[in-house]
């Protein structure tokens, strides 16, 4: 029996099977075990392909971090874009769709957080990623707000950090889904209203 022949995947194909495999090995085995080299095997490429697409493991790690953040954004640009323009949905939308997202991904993030504490490229990935979501909801909650736009924006900031802060205690098992999202809609309610 001839052996088969294994299809050559496109760039931008390889990369996302490269992430998906690498998400697998962060849940599975930690983010210790997260090496390009590991990746490598296991998705069965060589170690010059894993390199190429991320340069190093932090390079890997900040790509994982992005591949997150960009599913949330997604998430929430879609269901904000058929939300009713009422404060109370926005909220509840904003608070449930980031919420998800920890269930989601929370473990993940928080791991990949952890193996890349004090990385200045990390840093700065995780600050534009804030910068992004705070303007996203900054947008979002704008026409309800009734103060300066650079108090909102402040506001957002909290929210982000809130929204953060809840999420880690979904994640750590200290409150439920349902209540985690109702209070950050309060948060977000409270803020804009305040």
């Amino acid at each position: 029996m001839a052996p088969t022949k294994i299809r050559k995947l496109a760039k931008p194909e390889r990369r996302a099977q490269l992430i998906e495999t690498a998400k697998e090995i962060l849940r599975e085995c930690g983010a210790d075990a997260l090496t390009l080299g590991h990746l490598a095997e296991r998705a069965g490429v060589s170690k010059p392909i894993a390199y190429e697409h991320f340069g190093t493991r932090e390079g890997l790690l900040i790509a994982l971090s992005q591949e997150i953040e960009d599913r949330h954004t997604s998430k929430l640009q879609l269901a904000l874009a058929g939300a009713p323009k009422e404060l109370d949905a926005v909220a509840d939308i904003i608070s449930s769709v980031y919420i998800k997202c920890a269930v989601d991904s929370g473990e993940e993030w928080q791991a990949i957080s952890g193996a890349l504490r004090g990385n200045a490229d990390m840093i700065a990935t995780q600050q534009q990623q804030a910068d992004d979501y705070v303007g996203m909801i900054q947008a979002a909650l704008g026409p309800f707000a009734k103060i300066p736009a650079e108090d909102l924006r402040l506001r957002c900031t909290g929210i982000a950090g809130a929204a953060e802060a809840i999420g880690r205690e979904l994640i750590r098992g200290r409150t439920s889904e349902a209540a985690a999202s109702t209070n950050l809609a309060a948060l977000i309610v409270d803020s804009v209203n305040a």
